[in-house]
């Protein structure tokens, strides 16, 4: 068995609801899940932080709940980053190699040359800088150079940014909430290690995060990633939609949307009918099922050829072999997978965090990937980060370089 301390958090700060998930990591590497804690969010508007009090109680929320069925204190998180300001760039980078031989400092200074060429507005920082490719002298493709006989690397980077006040915004708000973070980690980027295959990923895929305030897409193609987008559209949008349509409080809405909601009308009977409270001291009417799908479909159809125009912009609509793989809280809604489909013209999945044991079955849900993502991803990059996680108040984690210069930076 593992030590006990050996834990790893995320903590997914979404529009709809807060999430926080606790991990332990066997010695063998294996991850446990061994606590859940979830809360209704209330300070957060299209992913990005609009109220800090509001979401600092939610945060804590989400954590007791998490804490209690662990039975740990958590000091330190991962926590994921969304919102229409994040923003995708490619950039690259050349080195002269020092010893005719690729050594993991020359990969480092050529990441760094990619990185400092990419020139970013003051209220901008980076958040990832992330490798598609290397080139050493006259080979390209190459996807890890160690070793290898040259005199010259180039590699090829993909750097997402976000803006500095949002970043700071959500650090504001884990640390009023008694947490530290670990590491701050692009929503999409933490999903896609929870619901996507290195087969996927080989082929060519599309993964995307329907959440309640944003959709979030994250394109892999030969194992690596390609782009990145944050699309300023989600379930709130449906819900929002439900409420005017049915004449219905938005906390009734959606509650409509989980228990009743379609993303086709041509699946619904023609005899289904639902309850629909009315507004004040209005009476609870009867209504057919189908007109809540028809209120559902076009702003779904939205959504989608939204995602299908920002693949298509970017060029990789035909390098997508393994089609598309659609997770996140919104798309547990009825029919999503062929909704998808019939615009995006492709083959879609509906994704589920895997790869964790412990109490799997509470997080193979599509609302937790995030989550989930967000523990795999701290997993993978051990070596980089210490274990984010406290255990009889003693403090596991530790800042990583990056964010301890965020830090500095902000305060």
């Amino acid at each position: 068995m593992a030590k006990r301390d050996h834990i790893l958090v995320g903590l997914d700060i979404g529009t709809t609801k807060i999430c926080a998930i606790v991990a332990e990591v066997t010695e063998e590497g294996a991850v446990n899940i061994i606590g859940v804690g979830s809360s209704p969010s209330r300070g957060l508007r299209k992913g990005v932080v609009v109220n800090i009090e509001s979401t600092v109680e939610s945060i804590k929320k989400a954590v007791e709940e998490a804490e209690l069925m662990a039975a740990v204190q958590i000091n330190s998180v991962y926590t994921g980053i969304a919102g229409s300001h994040i923003s995708g760039g490619n950039s690259k980078g050349v080195v002269a190699l020092k010893k005719q031989e690729v050594t993991r400092s020359d990969v480092q200074r050529a990441i760094e040359t990619a990185r400092a060429v990419a020139v970013l507005p003051q209220d901008r920082r980076i958040l990832h800088v992330l490798p598609r490719e290397f080139m050493v002298d006259d080979q390209d493709g190459i996807r890890e150079p160690l070793g290898m006989s040259g005199t010259r690397l180039e590699v090829d980077v993909h750097i997402i940014t976000g803006a500095v006040t949002s970043a700071q915004n959500l650090i504001k708000s884990v640390n009023k909430a008694g947490l530290d973070v670990v590491d701050i980690v692009l929503q999409p980027l933490a999903s896609s290690e929870a619901v996507l295959s290195p087969e996927e990923r080989e082929l060519g895929i599309a993964m995307v995060d329907l959440g309640g305030g944003t959709t979030d897409l994250a394109i892999f193609a030969e194992g690596s990633i390609r782009h990145t987008a944050v699309l300023p559209i989600g379930g709130q949008h449906l819900s929002t939609d439900i409420a005017i349509g049915l004449r219905t409080p938005q906390a009734e809405a959606e509650k409509i949307k989980i228990r009743h909601g379609l993303a086709l009308a041509e699946l619904v009977k023609d005899d289904e009918t639902l309850e629909v409270p009315g507004v004040g001291d209005r009476p609870t009417r009867t209504v057919p099922r189908k007109l809540l799908a028809e209120i559902i479909e076009p702003r779904v159809e939205e959504m989608f050829d939204l995602v299908h125009r920002e693949i298509t912009r970017t060029g990789y609509e035909g390098m997508l072999a393994a089609g598309v793989v659609i997770t996140g809280g919104t798309s547990m809604l009825e029919g999503m997978p062929e909704a998808a489909e019939r615009v995006l013209d492709l083959p879609v999945r509906r994704g589920v965090p895997s790869g964790v044991g412990g109490l799997r079955d509470i997080v193979s849900n599509p609302m937790y990937a995030t989550g989930v993502g967000l523990i795999l991803h701290a997993r993978h990059h051990a070596d980089e980060l210490e274990t984010a996680g406290l255990r009889n108040g003693r403090r596991m984690g530790r800042v990583f370089d990056r964010m301890r210069n965020w830090m500095l930076e902000f305060f």
